[in-house]
C-alpha cells in the first residue's frame, strides 16, 4: 500500500538489519534498508521518510551524524540503535536529534512498541492530508510562531513548518495545555512521556534549549518559554515573539 508509514533501518551489520527490517515488514510497515549515509540519503532524495531506526556506532559516517541530517530535513521519527547505555551517549543522542533510544541486544517486540510510541508522537500514524491543510485543527500560538496539536506539526511566521523530534513536540503541548503555569523539570519529564531518562540529566534543558532556537526571536533573552530560576519553566501565551 502507498499510504503505509515508511520506516528506514539504517545499520552496518547486514543480519541486523534484515532481521529488523522483516519484522517491521511483517507488522504492516513500509521499510527500506540502509548500510551507511549515502544510502540513507539516496532514499531520503526518493520520497517522504516516517522514521528512521540508526545503528549509532557505523563505519564512516556515525549515527549521530545522520541523526542531526535527518532533523534537518525533516520532521522524521529517529530511534538509535547502541551497544551502549551511558547517560553521556543519551544526552549527545538528544542534542542531535534522537528520539529514542534502544540498547543491543533487544527484543524485537520492545523495539515494535518504541516505534509505533514515536510515530504517534510525531504525527505519523496515518498518511498526510492530500490536501497538507491545516483546516479546523487546534493550534496555539508560541510567539511568532504556530503549533498545530493535531498535525503534530510547528510553523513559523512565513508558515513553513520548522522540523520538532517528538519530545519537543511533547513538551510544546505541555506547554500549550498549561499556559502560564510553572513546569518543573520533573514534571515535563512526566508530561513529555519520557522517563527512560535520568532523572538529574540534561534532556529536558537540552531540549528546551533546541526549541527556543525555533520559536523566539532571541533564544539568549527567551520571552515565550521562560526559565523560572530555581523552579522550572514557564509558557507566557502573552509574549509575541518580537
Amino acid at each position: 500500500m502507498s499510504d503505509r508509514i515508511h520506516v528506514v533501518v539504517v545499520d552496518d551489520e547486514r543480519d541486523i538489519r534484515e532481521t529488523v527490517a522483516e519484522y517491521l515488514d511483517m507488522n504492516g510497515y513500509k521499510v527500506s534498508k540502509a548500510d551507511g549515509g549515502a544510502a540513507l540519503r539516496k532514499i531520503a532524495g526518493q520520497g517522504r521518510i516516517d522514521l528512521a531506526v540508526l545503528d549509532v556506532t557505523m563505519p564512516g559516517e556515525d549515527g549521530l551524524s545522520l541523526a542531526r541530517w535527518l532533523r534537518e530535513q525533516s520532521g522524521a521519527g529517529v530511534i538509535m540503535l547502541t551497544a551502549r547505555d551511558s547517560v553521556v551517549d543519551r544526552v549527545v543522542g538528544i542534542e542531535m536529534g534522537a528520539d529514542d533510544y534502544v540498547t543491543k541486544p533487544f527484543d524485537l517486540r520492545e523495539l515494535l512498541a518504541r516505534v509505533k510510541a514515536v510515530l504517534r508522537r510525531v504525527g505519523r500514524t496515518s498518511a498526510p492530508a492530500a490536501d497538507g491543510g491545516t483546516a479546523d485543527h487546534r493550534t496555539v500560538r508560541f510567539g511568532a510562531c504556530r503549533l498545530d496539536l493535531d498535525a503534530h506539526k510547528l510553523f513559523g511566521p512565513d508558515d513553513g513548518e520548522i522540523p520538532l523530534t517528538a519530545m519537543e513536540f511533547d513538551l510544546l503541548r505541555a506547554f500549550a495545555e498549561r499556559p502560564n503555569r510553572v513546569l518543573t523539570r520533573d514534571q515535563l519529564l512526566d508530561l513529555a512521556h519520557n522517563r527512560d531518562f535520568e532523572p538529574f540529566d540534561r534532556s529536558i534543558d537540552i531540549r528546551i534549549a533546541r526549541i527556543r532556537r525555533k520559536i523566539e526571536a532571541d533564544p539568549a533573552k527567551p520571552a515565550v518559554i521562560k526559565t523560572v530560576r530555581g523552579a522550572g519553566y514557564l509558557f507566557s501565551s502573552t509574549a509575541d515573539g518580537s
